[in-house]
């Protein structure tokens, strides 16, 4: 298993460069259930800024819930607030990001993320980042 982040589900769903090296990751991914919310602001922002129509805004969120209904088990946020409020004060970063590196921290499993000072915060804790 790995915990997948939402910088890495988004370059998936909005088929970034990147996309490619992540596919097999999400075939054995868990997450937070906050990673609907994140990645499907990410699509909203590609649609508001014309990155992308509003059909394949709505494909793209359709990807996403099959995906994540599908493919990538979901952890509630409840469970892993505290820690997460915990380790994004001491770190400085989001409590979104904190969020995923408890949840990693929790099950002892890699993390897949494209973000860097998330990743930074990982591997202080030990854990294993994937970057793809």
């Amino acid at each position: 298993m790995i915990v997948v982040d939402a910088s890495a589900l988004a370059a998936f769903i909005m088929m970034e460069e990147s996309s490619r090296k992540i596919v097999d990751y999400l075939k054995e991914g868990i997450s937070v259930d906050h990673i609907i919310k994140e990645v499907g602001n990410t699509i909203w922002k590609a649609y508001i800024r014309g990155y992308v129509t509003a059909e394949d805004a709505v494909k793209r969120f359709e990807i996403l819930m099959e995906t994540v209904g599908n493919v990538i088990e979901l952890v509630s946020e409840v469970d892993l607030i505290r820690e997460a409020m915990k380790i994004a004060m001491e770190n400085n970063i989001t409590l979104y990001d904190a969020l995923y590196v408890a949840l990693a921290l929790k099950m002892r499993i890699p993390l897949l993320t494209m973000d860097k000072g998330q990743a930074e915060t990982a591997k202080k804790y030990g854990l294993n980042v994937i970057k793809p």
